[in-house]
């Protein structure tokens, strides 16, 4: 019996696969570490509760940052679980059978975690396979016999060789932490069966992506270029007219930007809207995104922030106002409006700089078998990972 079926937290029939096959992963002989893919939207933290259940025994959680494993513990206890928190972000350093971790706050202290021999990624793609703090904290667990489930729903990362940069999945990395993909659920299904929200797609012409330039590291463009092409196009003030019709018809609107210069242009254009980006303080964001959530705030232009993290069913409205090569990034800020809600008929996403030309729909965002494990990401008929970014088709 599902764990919570009693508090009308019956698992879908997805989620009850994902379970099953991590806890059989996890009690079962395989000595490597593999990763189940959850889209966003897709209830990973119900997941994890029913994982961590059927366990039975000790188990190491992940978060990437403060926000979301204050996010993810709270819908946790939501289902009647409690769990020791080790984040000195949040001034707790507790262990228990369920315990939540940020990395930074355990790195070389493996010692304290012996007696784990289960540990849950969330965010997994994260993980520099190559050098950083999850390698060497994962390692010496893993080498005292440990075993690592990861869990994403961008399961790539970018790597550069001499041919160029390039997005691999996250089990054909070289080198590698997880060998085997155990799990997986396409975004389709979730559309299909009425789990995500309904998106309408608008594009705007007249950013002219001709005229960036790559960055040194090959995988995205140079800030002079953007910057150059925003004003040129005259971006800005396009999107101002944009962002005030949206706001005759719509609830809320959340523009992604890249610059501050752009996010202040907006805001001062537009009656009720408030930047925030990573320099903000947590009471000053708190503050703006409580807003923004309970209808006060309108407009929300963020710079570098709310891609991850961010839990809003009622987003109606989200502008991409800033042009990648990054699919993750892309996916990321589109992800944001994923979620249904009873009084969302439909997710607006207004893409005014040929994002979607390069990705598509988040719909069609599809895990391929290219055989023998050779997984990859496409999209219709364009392979989007494990090429290189000049051979995207």
């Amino acid at each position: 019996m599902d764990l919570f079926s009693t508090n009308n937290y019956t698992l879908r029939p997805y989620q009850r696969g994902a379970v099953d096959a991590a806890v059989s992963f996890l009690k079962g002989p395989a000595k490597h570490n593999a990763i189940e893919v959850l889209p966003t939207g897709s209830g990973k933290s119900l997941i994890i509760a029913n994982i961590v259940a059927e366990l039975g025994a000790p188990v190491l959680i992940f978060q990437p940052s403060k926000e979301i494993l204050e996010q993810n513990l709270s819908k946790l206890q939501s289902y009647g679980y409690q769990a020791a928190v080790y984040s000195a972000s949040k001034g707790r350093t507790e262990i228990s059978n369920i315990t939540f971790a940020t990395i930074g706050s355990v790195v070389g202290k493996t010692s304290l975690f012996e007696k784990f021999r289960y540990i849950v990624v969330d965010e997994c793609h994260k993980i520099n396979a190559k050098e950083g703090m999850y390698k060497t904290f994962l390692s010496a667990l893993t080498e005292a016999g440990a075993k690592v489930l990861g869990l994403t729903a961008t399961p790539y990362r970018l790597a550069t060789n001499s041919y160029g940069p390039e997005l691999r999945f996250l089990t054909r990395t070289r080198p590698r932490v997880f060998r085997e993909m155990i799990y997986y659920v396409q975004n389709r299904q979730l559309f299909d069966q009425g789990y995500l929200a309904r998106i309408e797609y608008v594009t705007h012409n007249g950013f002219d992506r001709a005229k960036l330039r790559v960055n040194s590291t090959g995988a995205d463009y140079t800030d002079e270029s953007v910057q150059t092409c925003l004003w040129a196009s005259n971006l800005p003030v396009r999107l101002v007219d944009v962002i005030k019709r949206e706001m005759e018809t719509r609830k809320n609107v959340l523009v992604f930007t890249r610059f501050l210069e752009e996010a202040r242009y907006l805001a001062s254009r537009i009656d009720g809207a408030f930047i925030v980006t990573g320099e903000d303080n947590r009471l000053r964001r708190e503050r703006i995104i409580n807003g923004f959530k309970c209808g006060d705030i309108p407009v929300v232009c963020n710079v570098g922030v709310l891609t991850t993290g961010f839990d809003y069913p009622e987003l109606e409205t989200i502008i991409i106002a800033r042009p990648t090569m990054s699919l993750g990034l892309f996916y990321q800020m589109a992800g944001r409006g994923l979620r249904p809600h009873p009084q969302k008929e439909y997710t607006k996403i207004i893409d005014m700089c040929g994002n979607y030309d390069s990705f598509g729909r988040v719909e069609d965002l599809e895990i391929v078998d290219g055989g023998n494990g050779k997984w990859f990401v496409a999209s219709g008929e364009k392979q989007l990972t494990n090429v290189y970014y000049g051979e995207r088709s």
